[in-house]
């Protein structure tokens, strides 16, 4: 079934650095819990040790400019923000002790 009005996210990764098993994973995690809610996760080879999170023209997390790879709770409620502000995610809503 295809959902054309849902956001779309696209995970750049390095295939130099072989970080598609990453981006594979976090694109697995993120589909999971919004389900309901984006339309689809693209996975897109990139170079120079990229690995980035876009939704549209929002860019949600940059390897470089925040300093390695996203926490899962962390971008979890990033694209949250984004696309489901009213959504609960349970227990990647706390923070660690």
């Amino acid at each position: 079934m295809d959902h054309p009005a849902l956001p779309r996210l696209e995970i750049r990764y390095c295939t130099g650095c072989r970080w598609l098993l990453r981006a594979a994973w976090l694109a697995q995690e993120l589909l999971t819990t919004f389900e309901q809610e984006l339309g689809g996760v693209t996975l897109s080879p990139g170079s120079g040790g990229v690995f980035t999170v876009h939704c549209g023209d929002t860019l949600l997390w940059d390897r470089k400019r925040d300093g390695g790879f996203p926490e899962l709770r962390e971008i979890k409620q990033r694209v949250r923000d984004l696309v489901a502000p009213d959504k609960p995610l349970g227990h990647s809503d706390t923070r660690p002790a």
